[in-house]
C-alpha cells in the first residue's frame, strides 16, 4: 500500500474512531444507562453530567496507563527477576550486579557532571542571549539563528559536531574546525593566555558561583525561621544533596586548575578530542548546550518582556546601572521562569542518550546512564541489569518532577 494512502486511512480511522467513540458513548449514557425520562429523570441527568467528563478523559487515561504506567511496573518486575530463568524472582541481585560494575559508576559520575554543567550553561547563555537580543534592532533574526539548533535532532546535531571534532593524521589538511584552530597555537604567550589562563579563569568563576550557592544554602539553613519551617523535609534533603555535589564540583574544578597550570600541551599535533578523558565529556556537553540555549532564550525572553516597565524606570531614576538593573531587578522577578527552564533542561539531561550514542557510544569514559541501559538491554541482552538502570533513571527524574508539581501547586494557591 502506498504510504500516502496508508497515512490517509490512518487519519480517517483515527478521527472517525474518536468521533464515533464520543457519539456512541454519549448515546449509551443518555439513553441506556441514565435515560432522561421517567420519575428519576432529574437524578439521571445529574449523574450523566457527572460521568460525562470521565468519558472524554478515558481515552487519554487509558493511553497513559497503557504506555506509561504499565511499562513502569513491567520494568520494575524485570529489574527484580531473571528473564532467562522464566521470570524467576531474584530480589536485588540485578541491582547488586549493577552497583558492582565500574561502567555504572562511570555513567553516574558523568551524569552528575552533565546535570550541573549543561542546565547551568544553557540557562546562563539563554538568559544572556534573551537580554542582548532584546536590545538590538535585528534581535529577531539573531533569536531565529540561536533557536535554529532546536529544530535539529540530537543525532543530526551529533553528526555536525563530530565533524567539528574530526581528526586527520598529522601533515594532512584538517577538516575539523577545532583541530584547525588548535594547530594555530605554537606555545607562545597567546597560547598560554587562551589555553591556560582563560580556561583557569572560567573554572575559578564556576567554582566561585557554586561556592556562593553553597554559602547561600548554608546561611538559609542556619538561620532557620519561617522560610525554613515552610520547606518540606524532602526539599531540605534535596538542598543538602545539591550542596554536597556542588562542593565536589568545586574540588574537581580547583584540581583541574592546578593540573592545567602544570600541564605540557602537545602543540602542533592534531588531537583526537573525543578520546581525551574528562574533556571529551565536556565536548559532548557542548552539543546539548548548543541545542538547549535556544529553548532557554525563547522562554526567558518572554519572561523578560513581561517585567513591568515601572520597576525598571524606578531603578533608573534611583541611579542603578545596567548590571544592577539586570541582576537585582530583572533576574529576581523572573526567578520562577529560570527555575522552570533549569528543571526542564535537567530532565532532558538525565535522559541524554542520542548524542553519546552517535559520537562515542560510551567509550573513552563518556558513558551515561541511558546509554548504559541501552547497552545492557539490547547488546548484552541482560534485561535485569538494564531494567535496574532504567529504574535508577526514573528515581533520579522523580524528585525533579515532584518539585515542579509542588511549585506549581504553591503558585496556584
Amino acid at each position: 500500500m502506498h504510504p500516502a494512502l496508508q497515512g490517509l486511512i490512518t487519519i480517517i480511522v483515527g478521527v472517525g474512531g474518536c468521533v464515533g467513540y464520543f457519539y456512541f458513548s454519549n448515546q449509551f449514557l443518555d439513553r441506556v444507562l441514565f435515560p432522561a425520562t421517567g420519575k428519576h429523570a432529574g437524578r439521571n441527568i445529574n449523574r450523566a453530567n457527572q460521568i460525562r467528563p470521565w468519558l472524554f478523559l478515558f481515552p487519554a487515561l487509558f493511553a497513559l496507563g497503557l504506555y506509561l504506567a504499565y511499562p513502569v511496573f513491567a520494568t520494575l518486575w524485570l529489574s527484580v527477576s531473571d528473564r532467562d530463568a522464566g521470570g524467576a524472582f531474584v530480589g536485588l541481585a540485578n541491582y547488586s550486579q549493577m552497583f558492582g560494575e565500574p561502567k555504572f559508576w562511570e555513567a553516574m559520575y558523568n551524569n552528575m557532571l552533565w546535570l550541573f554543567i549543561v542546565p547551568a550553561m544553557s540557562t546562563a547563555f539563554g538568559l544572556l542571549a534573551a537580554q542582548l537580543t532584546d536590545r538590538i534592532g535585528w534581535g529577531n533574526i539573531a533569536k531565529s539563528l540561536i533557536f535554529m539548533p532546536m529544530a535539529i535532532s540530537f543525532v543530526g546535531a551529533a553528526v555536525i559536531w563530530k565533524l567539528v571534532y574530526d581528526t586527520r593524521p598529522a601533515g594532512k589538511d584538517q577538516i575539523g574546525v577545532l583541530n584547525a584552530v588548535w594547530l594555530g597555537f605554537d606555545g607562545g604567550s597567546f597560547s598560554v593566555l587562551m589555553l591556560k589562563i582563560l580556561p583557569a579563569l572560567v573554572l575559578i568563576v564556576f567554582s566561585a558561583f557554586l561556592a556562593f550557592g553553597v554559602f547561600q544554602m548554608a546561611r538559609s539553613f542556619l538561620r532557620g525561621g519561617q522560610s525554613h519551617s515552610a520547606t518540606p523535609w524532602w526539599g531540605l534533603v534535596m538542598r543538602g544533596a545539591l550542596a554536597l555535589i556542588a562542593v565536589w564540583l568545586i574540588w574537581l574544578s580547583l584540581g583541574s586548575v592546578a593540573s592545567l597550570a602544570g600541564a605540557t600541551l602537545p602543540y602542533g599535533e592534531p588531537q583526537t578530542w573525543l578520546t581525551i578523558p574528562f574533556w571529551n565529556s565536556i565536548f559532548l556537553m557542548a552539543v546539548l548546550i548548543w541545542i538547549q540555549t535556544g529553548f532557554a532564550m525563547v522562554i526567558l525572553s518572554a519572561a523578560l518582556r513581561g517585567i513591568p516597565e515601572e520597576t525598571i524606570e524606578a531603578a533608573v531614576i534611583d541611579g542603578a546601572n545596567p548590571f544592577q538593573i539586570f541582576f537585582r531587578i530583572k533576574v529576581p522577578q523572573i526567578m520562577g521562569t529560570i527555575v522552570v527552564v533549569w528543571t526542564t533542561i535537567t530532565i532532558v539531561v538525565l535522559k541524554v542518550f542520542d548524542i553519546v550514542f552517535a559520537m562515542t557510544n560510551g567509550q573513552w569514559e563518556t558513558q551515561v546512564l541511558a546509554n548504559y541501559m541501552y547497552d545492557k538491554l539490547f547488546r548484552a541482552n541482560d534485561w535485569g541489569v538494564g531494567s535496574a538502570s532504567a529504574m535508577i533513571i526514573m528515581l533520579l527524574v522523580t524528585p525533579i518532577l515532584v518539585w515542579n508539581v509542588y511549585n506549581a501547586r504553591k503558585e496556584t494557591r
